[in-house]
């Protein structure tokens, strides 16, 4: 049916130009993550891919000027751990000093934070004035969770004009972070097999230079280990590498395995 005043077209020769575009858009958004995610899996540990992930969501999310990431830790709920500016670096850790702001309760509740205009926005009635004079209008603070739908924190995405984000970012932003947080949790796991490996290893190398220079057993080295890490309060494995660093058991101790 056409309507009074129109002509109709034939439907093959209509333009089909939002649905193209949008279509078009979605395509090149899919290729794009796809990118994203071989290149952030083939990240060597957790810092460089947390430092990849903040210059990637930048490049990804248009309405984006600069981005960060808080994390929650054993020290903090949301600590501050990578931003493409020191300006960003700043806001969110005076988020985590205040306990106050988007990315604070992003990286806290199962909700995604957004605002238009920190300068007025009362729901962060300290953070959000002092980060508007920074030059910080508009945030969009979404979650990053891992494989197992753990909440890992959250990625925090700024601009320094008003009403920067429009509905199209956040759909991107949604899926930006589900690559994101998906990699940084790989990396995570690698990082700490990594660290498991190599806390093996020098512990191994130290139980060696114990049996060599007081002729124990390789049992009785690792009770010798263990027993130093309990009276100095020390990790097992920072007390052998001090061994196959410096060949000492430590300060006051009157033992040493060097030769």
């Amino acid at each position: 049916m056409s309507v009074p005043g129109t002509q109709a077209a034939n439907p093959a020769e209509q333009p089909q130009g939002g649905v193209t575009t949008e279509a078009g858009r979605q395509t090149d958004l899919a290729a794009q993550l796809a990118r994203i995610s071989h290149e952030l899996l083939g990240q060597k540990d957790e810092p460089l891919t947390l430092q990849r992930i903040v210059e990637l969501a930048v490049e990804t999310v248009p309405g984006c000027e600069w981005a960060g990431v808080s994390l929650r830790t054993s020290r903090s709920p949301a600590e501050a751990v990578a931003a493409t500016h020191q300006m960003v670096y700043e806001a969110d850790k005076l988020q985590e000093e205040l306990q106050e702001g988007p990315c604070f309760d992003t990286s806290q509740d199962d909700e995604l934070h957004i605002s238009a205009d920190l300068a007025t926005d009362q729901r962060w009635p300290t953070w959000g004035p002092r980060a508007a004079q920074q030059g910080i209008r508009s945030v969009l603070s979404v979650q990053l969770r891992g494989a197992d739908d753990d909440l890992l924190g959250a990625l925090n995405l700024y601009s320094g004009g008003a009403g920067a984000f429009s509905r199209a970012d956040l759909d991107d932003a949604l899926l930006f972070a589900s690559h994101a947080g998906g990699a940084l949790a790989q990396s995570r796991e690698l990082t700490g097999l990594r660290e498991a490996l190599r806390s093996r290893h020098l512990i191994g190398v130290a139980q060696g230079m114990l049996m060599q220079r007081y002729h124990v057993t390789l049992d009785q080295a690792f009770a010798i280990l263990s027993r130093h890490s309990q009276q100095r309060n020390v990790k097992l494995r920072d007390v052998a590498a001090e061994i196959v660093e410096s060949g000492s058991l430590g300060e006051g101790t009157g033992e040493s395995v060097s030769a």
